[in-house]
Order: C-alpha cells, then sequence, then structure tokens
C-alpha cells in the first residue's frame, strides 16, 4: 500500500498537468488524504483517497497521515494565533478535518494555531439531513475545480456535504450520475433529490427550489426549479438526464 499524506493546507489545487497554467480539475481541503503515484521534479502525480481522483499537484511540505478528531462545521473558521480573538491568521473550510491537540478558552489547538470549538464537530458526526445547512454556500464564487469557500462548484457542493457525513461520493457530475442509483421523475420531486444534466449537478431543497454552484450565474445561487430547467434548455441546450434520490 502507499503511503499516505495528509494535506495541511488550507487549499491544494490538483491540475490536470504538471504545470500550473493547465485545468485545475479538483482540490483538497485541509485533511485530506492522498497517495503518490509518481514524482517528478518540482510535481508529484497524486491520487486522493477520499475520491480516487487522480492529477498532479505542486510539491510541497506535507504532513504524514494523521488520525482526524473534528471537522469543520460552518462555512469558514477562523484560525488564530493564540487562544483568544486578538490574532486572525487565516482561515478554514468547510469539512476541513483536524487532529485535537489542546483545549483552552473555548479554542481547540491544531498544527499550532487555535480555532473557535464552537465552530468544530467530533470527526464522528453525522448530520440526519445531509444537506440540512448546504444554504451557508449562497452567494460563494463559481469556481471550476473548487471545494472550498473560496469558490466552488456544482458537483464539489454536493460532494462536500456527503463527505461531512462520513459518506463516500464521487467528485464529477457524470460520476456521480453513475454512481447514485435511485432515479425518480421530475413529478415526484422532493427535497434533497439530485437534478442531472450533462456537466451539472443542482440540489432540490424543496419541490420548487433548487441550490447549485451555476456557471453563467457566476456563484452559488437558489432559483426556481421549473425556471432553471428552462433556462439550461435554452441557453445551453441541455435537457434533464436524471433526478436521483440518495436518502
Amino acid at each position: 500500500m502507499n503511503k499516505l499524506f495528509t494535506n495541511n493546507f488550507i487549499t491544494t489545487n490538483l491540475y490536470s498537468k504538471k504545470s500550473a497554467n493547465s485545468k485545475i480539475v479538483s482540490q483538497m481541503i485541509y485533511g485530506d488524504h492522498f497517495s503518490i503515484i509518481k514524482k517528478k521534479k518540482n510535481w508529484w502525480k497524486i491520487k486522493i483517497r477520499e475520491d480516487g481522483y487522480v492529477g498532479y499537484i505542486k510539491k510541497r511540505n506535507f504532513s504524514s497521515n494523521f488520525r482526524q478528531t473534528h471537522k469543520v462545521s460552518v462555512l469558514s473558521a477562523n484560525f488564530y494565533k493564540y487562544p483568544n480573538n486578538k490574532k486572525k491568521i487565516g482561515k478554514i473550510s468547510f469539512g476541513s478535518k483536524m487532529r485535537f491537540e489542546k483545549e483552552k478558552n473555548g479554542f481547540i489547538r491544531f498544527d499550532n494555531k487555535w480555532i473557535k470549538r464552537k465552530s468544530l464537530k467530533n470527526i464522528s458526526h453525522k448530520n440526519k439531513n445531509i444537506f440540512s445547512n448546504i444554504k451557508i454556500f449562497k452567494g460563494v464564487k463559481y469556481r471550476w475545480g473548487g471545494k472550498s469557500y473560496k469558490g466552488i462548484d456544482c458537483s464539489a457542493l454536493i460532494q462536500v456535504f456527503i463527505n461531512y457525513n462520513n459518506t463516500y461520493c464521487p467528485r464529477d457530475a457524470k460520476d456521480q450520475l453513475k454512481y447514485f442509483k435511485k432515479n425518480v421523475l421530475l413529478k415526484n420531486l422532493k427535497k434533497n433529490d439530485l437534478i442531472y444534466w450533462k456537466g451539472h449537478v443542482g440540489l432540490a431543497i424543496s419541490k420548487k427550489k433548487i441550490i447549485h454552484a451555476y456557471g453563467p450565474k457566476k456563484k452559488c445561487v437558489i432559483m426556481d426549479i421549473s425556471s432553471t430547467i428552462k433556462l439550461i434548455k435554452k441557453t445551453a441546450k441541455l435537457n434533464i438526464l436524471a433526478i436521483k434520490r440518495i436518502s
């Protein structure tokens, strides 16, 4: 078995080729694991453990694999140099996983940084409704390959919430479409059903509303379902491929 490493950076871009000018196909958020397939100078070809995605990352000082104890439960959580609010040194994204080191004043230390305890859940925590707080991403910038509060794409929006519940989910919409087996008809649509077009996916948050990271709008938006279906058909000439029910 290849040695596992842990991404200890806020985000790490996964490229299609050994070049920062190539397409960003995905990202690893803090705490994601990967194995190295091949090393070449300043680039590594890797495989992400969480979804099996393969691509290239720049060589950096990554951590050896470690067991995580907590995960970020808010869109983005500030972290600090000390266990107080006085010196913010960055942010970490929803779903990021970390290892508890110490607790003080309502803060938890990880990797020599401090984060508010109320921004975290235990790593084993699951939401009864997987997508209960997906609206926290409303307004977040659309970014092809993105997986964080800084930018996210349509399939990652679905993946990060399923992963948060400690459950596997493929990275791309085309693979999710194959992976989720239960099909439903549009007339039977209900909350938390996934609507797939070619290369695109959105989540029904009710019988009438959808949330999706939508490229033409350049952000994550909530829209009327019937209007969205008509808009995508008109602008992209795409019909719905399937509606999937995962729970």
